[in-house]
């Protein structure tokens, strides 16, 4: 059988005589024909002087009369509930999962704390009378467990007194 395929000389497709030699003059003569229907000026269909004024209120008279149809309204109180709902459930998701804060932006900074003593005229003694007796033990252990040497209390000193205040004392 692949023998008879390859063998086929014939497409099997034909075309009337003279196909392509009149079919621009079948082509011209419909357009032609198409331009004479455009010379008509009247269709035959005419509709009668107001037809259109009265059809809205004839059509309308034929409708059977609903009264009072059923409404409902799409901002109910059991509607709203499900809505804030869902709203609350988005708000605390994006609190969970995108919250990307990092621990050394939460740390106090301990400069921002020591103007902030400073401008509210805090005193030591208050700032110790809301410690407990365990809490001052344990800063004055720590304190005195810390190994000062003499250069670093000189830098500290020169860094954060002002000797100027020292001496007008």
């Amino acid at each position: 059988m692949q023998k008879d395929l390859n063998n086929i000389k014939n497409t099997g497709f034909k075309v009337p005589k003279d196909y392509f030699n009149t079919l621009e003059d079948t082509i011209l003569s419909k357009i032609k024909a198409e331009s004479i229907l455009k010379d008509i000026d009247s269709p035959g269909f005419e509709i009668p002087n107001g037809y259109l004024d009265t059809l809205e209120d004839t059509v309308f008279n034929k409708l059977p009369k609903k009264e009072n149809p059923k409404v409902i309204s799409l901002f109910s109180k059991k509607n709203l509930i499900y809505i804030s709902g869902v709203a609350a459930a988005i708000v605390i998701m994006f609190g969970f999962f995108w919250n990307n804060t990092n621990a050394s932006e939460m740390e106090l900074d301990y400069e921002m704390v020591e103007s902030y003593l400073i401008d509210q005229n805090i005193s030591s003694y208050e700032i110790a009378s809301l410690l407990t007796e365990e809490e001052l033990s344990n800063i004055d252990s720590e304190i005195m467990n810390e190994a000062f040497n003499d250069e670093d209390m000189e830098d500290y000193l020169l860094e954060n007194v002002n000797f100027e205040d020292i001496i007008e004392q």
